[in-house]
């Protein structure tokens, strides 16, 4: 069980939750914290003017609503609000949104009963995952409209994915024995004030980030192997006086990773000391080129982006974002915009560049692999076969450059298309649900541009008959391959090999940084 409540839930604790089937358990102490608040905002707002408890909402919230229609208002906030659209978010994006939630709604500041919180806890443990649509958050009074779909389910209307299938909320719900969340007070726009959406897509796209920086230095090193490149490149003692931690970090584990490889070599062995070199030009490259040379200095950057994402959207993830605040402890409701998703919406962006610089080293160290000019190791195309007539991974290459080629379109930043609406009450937006959402797709692109890349590379092992010489991570990375990706000499349709290395590349546990 991972305790929500006791402490802030970290990325590895988000981690076990989407992908190990851990459970989830509520802290006591802030069960009670949240029903002393829930207790306070009743007696409180009585005979008081209070933003989303007896106003309307948005530019409505000029009309008071009369007592008898308080419960009713917060019913019908959730059911108008609930008009997504396009294609329904995966079940893990789903239940990551519904642990943010719950743990921004565990911090004991949205007024909302312990009866809601334990029916989310239910939902997210028994895998009961709304239908929610990538289409309709602007990210600024909150996602609205994606956690209106929850709210409409955990109501027991709309539908739910459950044991692989969309069926009536109504229905699992009878099946499961759980009680439909009564709504309360505020409890409506509690649960759809917020950046969930977008921060719980944003967790999962930092998950799946990691995995993708850990394969390219991965990946990145053995194509070094594969050359014989020189060590210094990645050496601590060139690359520790530039002073950037990524940049650093990335060194240390491609120097690792060789430690015991029998194709990397020191420069001081084969070009300072021995014979005088006599010829006037040498044949062997003296420096790789600068996708196999700037692998610390490329991947650098994209590392300190993705640690730096991970802060920030684990801050939302454990902050109160929605609006009113309700504070028992101080007396008092604070009106403000802490539903504005800018800050994740913001790191998004940033990741999905970064990412996409990822997917261009891959790209270029592709184009390295099958440039036999540029290579001078290795036939056209890594053609296993007969020159000509076979063409090797020729077709695979135009795949790997379309999908960069979309990936760098899709990096044009999302955080500055704000357009207005909500009849100009909400005149800045942050788009950040279509900030992770777009990110999510540059990164699910990225590992189909590696997946390719590293077929070639496998093919390229063999050409050159060097997988026993080749470090112990490689080896091993070549070996797991080669069960998934046989070998290919005549050609043959790669498109289900590409598929099922994606799967692999995405699955796999790989942690090097």
């Amino acid at each position: 069980m991972i305790e929500i409540g006791a402490k802030d839930l970290s990325l590895e604790d988000m981690y076990l939750l989407l992908f190990k089937e851990q459970h989830i358990s509520l802290s006591d102490k802030a069960l009670a914290k949240a029903e002393a608040n829930y207790t306070f905002l009743r007696e409180f707002s009585s005979g008081k003017l209070i933003y989303g408890i007896n106003t309307g909402f948005g530019p409505m919230a000029q009309y008071k609503i009369a007592d008898k229609d308080l419960r009713q208002l917060q019913f019908n906030l959730i059911r108008s609000h609930c008009s997504g659209s396009g294609n329904l978010l995966s079940e893990t994006d789903i239940k990551a949104l519904m642990i943010a939630r719950l743990s921004s709604l565990m911090k004991g500041y949205s007024g909302v009963s312990q009866g809601l919180l334990t029916t989310l806890r239910e939902l997210i443990n028994r895998n009961i995952n709304p239908c929610i649509y990538e289409h309709g958050g602007v990210g600024a009074s909150g996602d609205l409209v994606q956690l209106a779909h929850l709210a409409l389910a955990l109501i027991g209307e709309g539908e739910v994915v459950y044991d692989g299938k969309v069926q009536d909320s109504s229905a699992v719900f009878k099946k499961e024995n759980i009680e439909p969340v009564e709504i309360h007070q505020r409890e409506g726009i509690a649960l759809l004030n917020g950046t969930s959406a977008m921060t719980g897509i944003g967790v999962v796209n930092l998950i799946y980030a990691k995995k993708l920086i850990n394969w390219s230095v991965l990946i990145s090193t053995c194509i070094n192997e594969l050359v014989e490149a020189f060590d210094d490149h990645f050496s601590l003692e060139l690359n520790s006086v530039k002073l950037h931690h990524g940049q650093l970090e990335v060194a240390k584990a491609m120097g690792a990773i060789v430690k015991d490889s029998k194709l990397i070599r020191k420069r001081t062995d084969h070009l300072y000391q021995g014979a005088k070199i006599e010829v006037d030009i040498v044949e062997e490259k003296v420096q790789e080129y600068y996708s196999l040379r700037c692998v610390p200095q490329i991947l650098g950057p994209i590392y300190d982006t993705i640690k730096s994402a991970e802060k920030v959207v684990m801050h939302e993830v454990n902050s109160v974002n929605d609006n009113p605040v309700i504070d028992s402890e101080n007396k008092n409701i604070y009106h403000g915009g802490n539903f504005h998703g800018d800050y994740v919406a913001l790191e998004m962006d940033k990741l999905k560049i970064s990412i996409t610089k990822l997917a261009m080293l891959a790209e270029r160290q592709l184009n390295f692999l099958l440039n036999d000019k540029l290579n001078q190791k290795l036939p056209p195309f890594v053609n296993l076969g007969k020159l000509g007539l076979n063409y090797g991974s020729q077709g695979m290459q135009f795949t790997a450059t379309s999908t960069v080629a979309e990936c760098q379109t899709l990096s044009m930043p999302t955080y500055i298309h704000s357009i207005p609406n909500n009849n100009d009450n909400q005149d800045i937006v942050s788009m950040g649900a279509n900030a992770a959402l777009i990110t999510r797709k540059v990164i699910s692109n990225s590992f189909e541009v590696l997946a390719i890349q590293v077929i070639a590379l496998i093919q390229a092992i063999d050409y050159t008959n060097c997988a026993d010489k080749l470090s112990g991570p490689a080896r091993k990375m070549y070996t797991e391959l080669r069960k998934i990706c046989p070998k290919f000499v005549e050609d043959r349709p790669l498109f289900k090999d590409i598929r099922l290395v994606t799967a692999y590349l995405k699955e796999k546990e790989i942690e090097l940084l």
